[in-house]
C-alpha cells in the first residue's frame, strides 16, 4: 500500500521516470490531439482498443468507448486546417507553486499537460520566475489540494462563490479534485473490501485507468478477481504490461496477477515479458517462485498440466538449493497424476532432507500403491496423529499389511502398536484384517474378539459378521454361530448358509437361478445438489473386500476334500495338470482371488475330459464377474457348452451387471434395454426393479416409475417407498412431465 504521500504524487501523477504515462498521455487520450497533440508517442500512450482493454463497464460501455466518445467530440478531422485563433493565455501559476514546493514530479507533469494544451508554448527556464499568483485564496485552495485537504477546497470554493457571485474556479482544479475525491473513494471502498463499488466508481473516472496510476488498476483488477470475473481482471493486468515502462510496477503487477488468476490467464501475463538490456529477461528474478506456484496449483489440480519448463526447473532447484519443501511440491505433483515411482523419488528425498507429517505420508502412500505395507505403517507411525489425512493413510497402511497373503509374520512390536492405534482410533477396517490375521495363524479366540470389535464399531459390516460366524463355527460355539444367522440371514447368503455342506448349498443356488455377481444391495434415495434440483439416482453396490469375502457369487460344483489351506501361496497356475488347477482355481474363489482363479481356470480348460472343461469354463466366468470384467465373463461362458440351468444363471449374473454399469454410465435406455432382456431369462428381483424405476425416473417418466415402486412398495420394500417419494419431488419440480 502506498503512503499517504505517495498516493497524493499518483493522483498529481507519477514521477519524472516515466514521465510519458503522466497527465500529458491521459489528456492525449481524452482530448483526442486537440491543437496538434498527438495521440501515441515515444511514451506509449496509445488510446487502447477493445481488444487490448476492457477493464470497466459503466452500463452497457467500456472505458474505452468513453475515451473513443470524448475522442469523437473533440478530435479534429484528420486534415482539416484550423482556424486561426488568438494565442491562449497560459496560467503558469501552477508551475511556480510546484517549483516553490520542490516538487519535481508534479512539475513534470504540469509542463506535459500544459504542452499537450498548447503545443505552441514554451515553457519558462525558470518556473520560480513566473510572476507569483496574486490571488491569494487560489493560492490556498491550491496548496489544500497538494495537501490532500479536498474537503477544505470544496469549502473554499463554495465560501468564494458565495461572496463572489461572478467568480469562477479554475476547471483545471475541478477536474484534479474531481480525480483525486474518486480516486479515495476508489481506495477507500477497495480497503472495505466493496469490490462492486471499486469498479463503480472506475468506470465514472476512466482517468485514473492510466499507468501514472498503476495502483488503481491493480485494485480494480483486485476487484474484479473477488467477483468472480477473471477475464476483466486479466485486461486490467494486460493493459499495464502492454503500456506502462516502470520496471518495479511491471513486476509487481505480474506477481499480483499469477496470485489471483487461473493458471492459463497467468500465462497469457507472461507472455508479454520483455527482454531488458543485457539480454535478460524482465521477470527472471521471480522465476522459481513462479515455478513453485504453478507445480504447487498442479498438487491441487491434478487435471491441469503445467508447462514441463516449470517442472524441470523446480527439479534444478532440489538439486542446487536442496529444499525439501521444493521436494514435497514434485512429489505431491507426480502422486496426483498416479506417477508413483517418481513421486516416491521425491517424497523420499524430503524424508530424508527433513522429515515432516507431509513428506512422510507422501511417502508412506507410495509405498501402499507398491505394496510395501510394512514400510509405510513404519514411516506414518511418528505422524499418524498430526491430522485426520495422515491417520486414514495410517490405517490403510496397517489394513493392507495385515490383509498380505499369505500373511507376513511381523514383530511382536510391530502388532502392538497397530493393535493400539487401532483401538484408540476405532477403525473397523483394521479391525476387521485383525480378525483374518488371527484366523490365519490359527488363533480363532482372538480372530472372534476382533471381528466382534470390528461390528462394535460398524454394525453393518457383512464381512466381520462373517468372519465372526466362521470363527465361532470353528471355537465349536454353536449358539454364537446360530445368534449371528438369526441376525443376518436375510442380508447375507453365505452366513445363511454357514454349516451347509457344499453339495447342498450348490444345489439350493442351481434350483433357484439366482444371478452370481455384484448382488445389488437396496437402492439409496435420490441425491440432491439443492433443494430445487433432482440429480440422478445411484444404486449401492456391495463392497468387495481383500480377504475371504465373496461377492454374491454361486458355489462350484461338489469337490471333496477342499481346503483353502492349500493355496495360500502364490504358484504358477500352468506347472499345475487340469485337475490340480481346477481345484486351485475354487480354492482361490474362496479366498476371493478372482483374478488368480481366473488362471487356474485356464489352465483347466485344457483337459481333455468335457465335464473338467466345462467346470472350468463355468469357474472362470464367475471368477471374472466377481472381478467386475463382465465382458470377459461373457466371452469365458462360451468356452465350453453348459448346462441349461448354468446358462441362465450366468446369462442373469451378466446382464445384471451390465444394468448396473449402464446405469452408473447414466445411460438409462440402455439400462432398460438390458433390464427387459433378464426379465426374459429370470425372475425379477426386487433391487433390479427399484433400479428400473430410477431408470425411469431419471428419464422423467414419472408414471412408469411410480407404477415399478408401487409395486415393489407393496412388499414392504423401503427403497420402492423412498422412491416413491422421490417421484413425488421430482413432479413438484417438473410438472408437466
Amino acid at each position: 500500500m502506498k503512503s499517504s504521500t505517495v498516493v497524493i504524487a499518483g493522483i498529481m501523477f507519477t514521477a519524472v521516470g516515466i514521465a510519458g504515462f503522466t497527465e500529458d498521455g491521459l489528456l492525449r487520450k481524452k482530448l483526442g490531439g486537440i491543437a496538434g497533440a498527438p495521440t501515441t508517442g515515444q511514451e506509449g500512450n496509445t488510446l487502447p482498443d477493445e481488444a487490448s482493454f476492457g477493464v470497466v463497464d459503466k452500463g452497457s460501455r467500456s472505458v474505452v468507448t468513453e475515451f473513443r466518445q470524448i475522442a469523437q467530440n473533440t478530435q479534429p478531422t484528420a486534415g482539416t486546417t484550423r482556424p486561426q485563433t488568438t494565442p491562449p493565455v497560459v496560467d503558469e501559476s501552477a508551475l511556480r507553486y510546484f517549483a516553490s514546493k520542490g516538487d519535481t514530479a508534479r512539475l513534470q507533469a504540469e509542463i506535459s499537460r500544459l504542452r499537450a494544451l498548447y503545443p505552441d508554448w514554451t515553457p519558462p527556464k525558470d518556473p520560480l520566475a513566473v510572476p507569483r499568483n496574486k490571488d491569494v485564496q487560489l493560492e490556498t485552495m491550491w496548496q489544500f489540494y497538494s495537501e490532500g485537504r479536498y474537503a477544505e477546497v470544496r469549502k473554499a470554493i463554495a465560501e468564494r462563490q458565495a461572496s463572489e457571485t461572478a467568480w469562477k474556479p479554475p476547471a483545471d482544479l475541478l477536474e484534479r479534485l474531481n480525480v483525486a475525491e474518486a480516486r479515495a473513494r476508489l481506495v477507500n471502498a477497495s480497503d472495505l473490501k466493496q469490490y462492486e463499488t471499486v469498479i463503480e466508481v472506475a468506470a465514472s473516472t476512466p482517468s485514473l485507468l492510466t499507468c501514472s496510476e498503476v495502483d488503481v488498476l491493480w485494485r480494480v483488477a483486485d476487484a474484479f478477481t473477488e467477483t468472480e470475473r477473471p477475464d476483466r481482471a486479466r485486461d486490467a493486468y494486460l493493459y499495464v504490461l502492454k503500456n506502462c515502462e516502470n520496471a518495479p510496477e511491471r513486476l509487481a503487477t505480474v506477481q499480483k496477477a499469477v496470485s489471483g488468476l487461473p493458471y492459463d490467464m497467468a500465462q497469457e501475463i507472461l507472455a508479454h515479458e520483455r527482454t531488458v538490456p543485457g539480454g535478460a529477461a524482465e521477470f527472471e528474478s521471480i522465476r522459481d517462485d513462479l515455478a513453485r506456484r504453478f507445480v504447487a496449483e498442479g498438487d491441487a489440480d491434478g487435471k491441469l498440466a503445467v508447462d514441463p519448463k516449470y517442472i524441470q526447473r523446480l527439479e534444478r532447484l532440489v538439486e542446487t538449493d536442496g529444499l525439501a519443501s521444493d521436494a514435497l511440491l514434485l512429489g505431491w505433483y507426480q502422486l496426483r497424476r498416479d506417477n508413483m515411482s517418481a513421486a516416491e523419488q521425491w517424497f523420499r528425498r524430503a524424508h530424508d532432507k527433513e522429515d515432516s507429517a507431509s513428506a512422510s505420508q507422501g511417502l508412506a502412500l507410495t509405498l501402499i500403491a507398491r505394496k510395501a505395507h510394512e514400510d509405510a505403517e513404519k514411516v506414518l507411525y511418528p505422524w499418524r496423529d498430526t491430522s485426520a489425512d495422515a491417520k486414514a493413510t495410517y490405517f490403510a497402511a496397517t489394513a493392507n499389511l495385515l490383509a498380505i497373503e499369505p500373511p507376513v509374520t511381523l514383530s511382536e512390536e510391530v502388532l502392538s502398536r497397530i493393535a493400539q492405534e487401532t483401538t484408540k482410533g476405532r477403525d473397523p477396517a483394521t479391525a476387521q484384517q485383525f480378525g483374518w490375521y488371527a484366523r490365519a495363524m490359527e488363533q480363532p479366540a482372538t480372530a472372534a474378539r476382533w471381528f466382534a470389535t470390528a461390528l462394535r464399531w460398524k454394525p453393518d459390516d457383512e464381512p466381520s459378521a462373517y468372519g465372526l460366524a466362521l470363527s465361532r463355527n470353528q471355537l465349536g460355539d454353536a449358539a454364537g454361530v446360530a445368534e449371528i444367522q438369526r441376525l443376518w440371514a436375510a442380508r447375507s447368503e453365505r452366513i445363511a448358509r454357514l454349516g451347509e455342506t457344499e453339495e447342498a448349498r450348490h444345489d439350493a443356488i442351481a434350483r433357484q437361478q439366482q444371478p452370481l455377481a455384484r448382488e445389488q444391495a437396496p437402492t439409496a434415495g435420490m441425491e440432491r445438489r439443492s433443494p430445487a434440483v433432482v440429480t440422478e439416482a445411484a444404486p449401492r453396490t456391495t463392497t468387495r473386500y481383500v480377504v475371504d469375502q465373496p461377492v454374491a457369487v454361486a458355489r462350484q460344483p461338489q469337490r471333496a476334500g477342499r481346503s483353502v489351506t492349500g493355496c495360500r501361496t502364490t504358484i504358477n497356475p500352468t506347472r499345475l495338470s487340469p485337475q490340480a488347477a481346477l481345484t486351485r482355481g475354487w480354492c482361490l474363489m474362496d479366498l476371493n482371488r478372482p483374478l488368480e482363479a481366473a488362471e487356474a481356470f485356464e489352465v483347466a480348460l485344457q483337459a481333455p475330459a468335457s465335464q473338467m472343461r466345462e467346470d472350468a469354463a463355468y469357474g472362470q466366468s464367475l471368477a471374472y464377474l466377481r472381478a467386475g470384467l463382465t465382458n470377459r465373463a461373457a466371452v469365458a461362458a462360451t468356452k465350453s457348452t453348459q448346462s441349461r440351468g448354468r446358462v441362465e444363471e450366468l446369462q442373469s449374473a451378466i446382464l445384471s451387471d451390465r444394468a448396473i454399469a449402464a446405469f452408473d454410465a447414466k445411460r438409462y435406455r440402455e439400462t432398460l434395454i438390458f433390464l427387459d432382456q433378464l426379465g426374459q431369462i429370470s425372475t425379477h428381483r426386487s433391487d433390479l426393479m427399484v433400479l428400473r424405476g430410477y431408470a425411469y425416473l431419471n428419464l422423467k417418466h414419472y408414471a412408469e416409475a411410480r407404477r415399478i415402486f408401487e409395486a415393489v412398495a407393496a412388499t414392504g420394500n423401503r427403497d420402492a417407498q423412498r422412491g416413491l417419494a422421490d417421484v413425488g419431488k421430482a413432479q413438484e419440480i417438473w410438472p408437466n412431465k
